[in-house]
């Protein structure tokens, strides 16, 4: 436009021209042609202002238009990775967390709260990117542009901005109070870790000291059986009265599971350590003292001194190499020879059927006593072994499994049935053994 106005310049320099010459000539209309030249200059100079002013309107425009273009450009930078931001924040507050100790819940508070520190100047940037769309808006209406506010450059608006950090302020006390309720709990399974272990670290030692009293007590050389027997008669009240702790400590290992707790690392005992060891206490004492009631019946039935009781405890001890209250074959074999037997692999062979019936690969020490005894035995010997079957068969002429099961060590009474004839004498009934001839072929006065 502006150039077809220039273009036209001269024609308007020309009329005004003509206008002259028509005025220097007299022309009798002169003053028609001056108000006509007058009105056509006029209109020139009006329409010359009009486009200037034209021209300033269009370049304030382009320059506001430029303004709201840098702005919606700035908002687009800034607002994408606030927006990021925020829904990486949304997420973070409200991720699932699984923890087992109170470390770990403390380090998930701290990161918390190093989370919280940054939330003022979130919110400085949050109102900085709103003050940018604030700015558009002003300038779009202080000088009454015709466009829209909306954003060429993102999608994201800022009712989504006020939208989201609303979420996030609601989420942040939501998660601060989960965490705490967490690390409450943690706290009181940390109770519950310390509280078992302390009793646990205390049963463990207790259950173990028993076990080791009980093998000194039945492994004694000057103590006299009912020495013995009386010192194990009170390690088991001790043992039962116990019993309490075992409970509490079921008690404490039942909260443990209900809170789902899987490690302790105050104990190395577990509920089934202790569980274990205390059966083997109660299996171990009710063993030793049955053992310890046989030998007295052993020593009482065939006459044996407590000074050849000592003997053959020192013996026995001096080859139980593993002190576990057994011998290996070999362990046997040294001893044997020591004591001067001379023995082929035949021999010893009948011996082992001898003391270990069952084939179990040791040799306890009541096989070992009726060995020796019968080694060392009298005439009489057979005598008194039925004697002592007598008073356990309660004086019947014979004995039955049962019995023999009730009142002996398993291998022995085992043994007696595996080797005892059926008794076929008056007044039998099913199941009768012959103890009279077993003892009898026992000591070599018949065969069986």
């Amino acid at each position: 436009f502006e150039s077809d106005l220039a273009a036209r310049q001269d024609r308007v320099e020309q009329i005004a021209a003509i206008a002259q010459e028509l005025n220097e000539l007299d022309y009798y209309d002169a003053v028609t042609i001056n108000e006509r030249c007058q009105k056509i200059c006029d209109q020139w100079d009006r329409l010359g202002t009009l486009t200037q002013k034209r021209r300033e309107s269009l370049e304030r425009t382009e320059k506001l238009l430029e303004t709201i273009d840098q702005l919606h450009l700035e908002f687009a930078k800034r607002a994408a990775p606030f927006n990021n931001w925020m829904e990486g924040a949304m997420e973070d507050l409200q991720d699932m967390f699984i923890v087992h100790s109170i470390e770990e819940i403390q380090s998930l508070i701290t990161a918390h709260e190093q989370f919280k520190a940054t939330l003022p100047e979130a919110d400085s940037e949050r109102q900085s990117i709103l003050a940018i769309q604030t700015e558009v808006e002003k300038v779009i209406q202080s000088y009454s542009i015709k466009i829209t506010s909306s954003n060429p450059y993102t999608d994201i608006t800022v009712d989504q901005i006020r939208t989201k950090w609303e979420k996030v302020k609601t989420l942040v006390p939501v998660r601060e109070q989960s965490l705490t309720e967490e690390l409450n709990r943690q706290h009181g399974n940390e109770r519950l870790r310390r509280t078992f272990a302390a009793q646990a670290n205390a049963v463990g030692p207790w259950i173990q000291t028993r076990m080791e009293e009980i093998a000194r007590s039945s492994m004694q050389i000057t103590a006299t059986l009912e020495d013995q027997m009386n010192q194990l008669k009170q390690h088991e009240q001790n043992i039962v009265g116990y019993k309490s702790n075992i409970d509490k400590l079921e008690g404490d290992h039942q909260l443990i599971q209900e809170s789902l707790i899987f490690d302790n690392k105050h104990t190395n005992y577990s509920m089934e350590h202790i569980r274990v060891g205390w059966e083997l206490l109660l299996t171990t004492i009710a063993r030793t003292i049955n053992e310890i009631e046989t030998q007295i019946l052993t020593r009482d039935a065939k006459g044996i001194t407590q000074q050849q009781m000592n003997e053959f405890r020192s013996s026995f001890n001096h080859f139980d190499r593993k002190k576990n209250g057994l011998m290996d074959h070999d362990d046997f074999r040294a001893c044997l020879i020591s004591m001067g037997y001379d023995l082929g692999e035949t021999e010893f062979a009948r011996i082992m059927v001898l003391v270990d019936p069952n084939g179990t690969g040791t040799v306890s020490f009541q096989s070992f006593i009726d060995f020796m005894t019968r080694e060392t035995a009298d005439t009489d010997t057979a005598e008194q072994v039925i004697a002592s079957f007598r008073i356990l068969a309660a004086d019947k002429p014979y004995i039955l499994a049962e019995e023999l099961r009730r009142e002996l060590p398993p291998e022995q009474a085992q043994y007696c049935i595996n080797k005892m004839p059926p008794y076929t004498g008056r007044g039998g009934v099913s199941g009768a053994l012959d103890y009279a001839a077993f003892s009898s072929a026992l000591y070599g006065e018949s065969d069986l």
